[in-house]
């Protein structure tokens, strides 16, 4: 009996020994498969930083990168007033060639299509204008009155009511002018950035 029961308890110690074992592979595999699936989370997770950091990089490339187009916008802005003040500037400090104001006057009383009008001039033109009228007869008949404008020059011609005008002056001109100039001034000065 004790060979039977040592042939049992045996037999049971070698099935035990294999359900331990049989245990212990399992365990391992899901120790392993545990490995396996944190490794991959870690992995996840930093792809997804590496994925999120690379676009706040971009983010901020994309920022700086506007902010630098508009601060060169603003500059170039800038300089392109100072300009224009610089123009209008100069031609205040220009005095009209009498040559100019007349062929300013004529053009401006002729889109008028008036037979008469006034003129508008800058104060330091009047007696210029005055001069031409007297030189110029068939203008001067068409013109019934010469008043001040402030202006840098140039002249303003309009009808006796007062319903239209003919704008000629510098100011004017300068702003119908810079439409078609800065452009080619833009061109010039920032062709190369």
């Amino acid at each position: 009996m004790e060979r039977i029961s040592e042939a049992v308890v045996g037999k049971v110690r070698v099935e035990a020994q294999s359900i331990i074992k049989e245990a212990e592979e399992k365990a391992h595999k899901e120790v392993e498969k545990a490995k396996q699936q944190q490794e991959a989370k870690l992995e996840e997770g930093k792809r997804k930083m590496l994925e999120e950091a690379e676009e706040e990089a971009a983010r901020i490339m994309a920022q700086a990168s506007i902010k630098a187009r508009q601060e060169l916008l603003r500059v170039k802005s800038d300089i392109i007033a100072r300009i224009i003040e610089e123009a209008k500037r100069a031609l205040s400090g220009i005095a009209s060639d009498e040559s100019h104001l007349l062929s300013l006057t004529r053009e401006a009383m002729d889109g008028l299509g008036v037979d008469k009008g006034r003129i508008y001039v800058s104060p330091k033109d009047i007696s210029s204008v005055q001069k031409l009228l007297k030189g110029d007869k068939e203008l001067a008949n068409k013109i019934v009155e010469v008043k001040e404008f402030n202006c840098t020059g140039g002249v303003i011609a309009e009808d006796m009511e007062g319903k239209y005008r003919i704008d000629n002056t510098y100011e004017t001109r300068l702003e119908m002018l810079l439409p078609r100039l800065l452009p080619e001034i833009s061109k010039e000065l920032f062709e190369a950035l």
